[in-house]
């Protein structure tokens, strides 16, 4: 301290920090209004920013406040210097947590908007977070005067010990990275896997992926397995596909008609039911002659693969109430079976035997007695 404390000392400084504190307040209340009117406009980033902002720019105010006061006290150069570099950085530590905020949330908006759904994979967010407040802590530490060579050192010879102890932790993490990297899957996408696991992947993090199931359950599955293992990706090349539905009708139908009312029923599906494809040609292919029926497969098309059950429900009960009406049949499965006694031969008739005709059930039936 150059010289004694008075009463203008006290008044100045009190005067920078009342100052510095209200420039905080009238400037978050000018951070909220900006806030409002981003949240009017279409592009996301903005909101990210001005919430960003609306923590550093406060502060910055009440920093500054301080500073100005501490310069107006008789403090040595010593304590002044301290103090500058303390109050630097504390803005630096601030700015440092405000651009990693900014920086993860334009991260996450890119990726939501790449993937068209609103979860993102938090692998790249969780990513950018670090490496942002890293370099942060680093310019800080070298504004208060410490050296970080030595540290910088340390942390390689210890990563290469955490590397070796954490092995599976970080082949999962680059699993993730390669996964998403390549486009393989990525969040919004419904896959199978050869085990049979299969659902909506919500997030690949920095370990695993979630995947959730129709059942509204999550299923967590390790990224270096799911790298690993053979899957079917039902959203890629595009999220449409086609569906089969095996339908059969009696040998004495007009096959021309049942395909013309067969397509009339798909057409009306792909245009009333939600999740159809209005612009689908529906096909109708038949390929067996079974013991009772003529068997072919109706090919429809769907816009996902959840949207599936609820395209055969409502096809499966118009193609059977359409088929009433038109007086197609759908002949159950029955079977031949002629029927002869043990022991002496029958007497000798003029008339063929009468064959019995019986269902499969009846058949399984006289089986169990024997």
């Amino acid at each position: 301290m150059t010289r004694d404390l008075v009463l203008h000392d006290w008044v100045v400084a009190g005067i920078a920090l009342g100052s510095g504190a209200l420039a905080g307040l009238v400037l978050r209340a000018l951070m909220k209004w900006l806030g409002k009117h981003a949240s009017r406009t279409r592009w996301s980033g903005d909101d990210i920013i001005v919430d960003a902002l609306r923590t550093v720019v406060p502060w910055a105010a009440v920093i500054a406040g301080v500073a100005v006061a501490a310069s107006a006290l008789p403090l040595t150069a010593r304590i002044g210097r301290l103090v500058d570099q303390s109050l630097t950085a504390v803005l630096i530590v601030i700015a440092t947590l405000s651009a990693a905020r900014v920086v993860a949330g334009l991260v996450q908006s890119v990726a939501a908007s790449r993937t068209g759904v609103a979860a993102s994979a938090s692998i790249f967010v969780n990513i950018t977070r670090v490496v942002v407040l890293t370099m942060g802590v680093l310019v800080a530490l070298e504004t208060l005067g410490v050296s970080i060579a030595p540290l910088v050192t340390a942390l390689g010879v210890g990563g290469l010990a955490v590397a070796l102890a954490l092995q599976d932790t970080l082949a999962n993490l680059f699993a993730g990275v390669h996964i998403l990297a390549s486009k393989t899957v990525q969040p919004g996408d419904y896959i199978r896997l050869t085990s049979g696991e299969e659902g909506y992947v919500v997030d690949i993090n920095w370990r695993n992926s979630v995947v959730r199931n129709l059942s509204n359950n999550l299923v967590i599955i390790p990224n270096g397995r799911l790298a690993r293992t053979n899957m079917t990706n039902f959203s890629q090349p595009e999220q449409k596909l086609s569906i089969l539905v095996q339908v059969g009708v009696g040998y004495d139908s007009d096959l021309e008609h049942v395909e013309k009312v067969t397509l009339d029923v798909v057409d009306s599906v792909m245009a009333d039911i939600t999740g159809g494809v209005p612009d689908h040609e529906g096909a109708v292919r038949f390929h067996t002659f079974a013991d009772s029926r003529i068997n072919f497969t109706v090919i429809l098309g769907v816009g996902e693969f959840s949207d599936q059950y609820r395209i055969k429900h409502e096809f499966i009960k118009r193609l059977h109430q359409r088929y009433r009406a038109e007086g197609i049949s759908i002949p159950a499965p029955t079977r031949t079976v002629s029927l002869q006694h043990d022991g002496a031969a029958p007497a000798p008739s003029s008339h063929p035997p009468v064959p019995q005709q019986r269902d499969a059930s009846s058949e399984v039936l006289a089986d169990r007695r024997r």
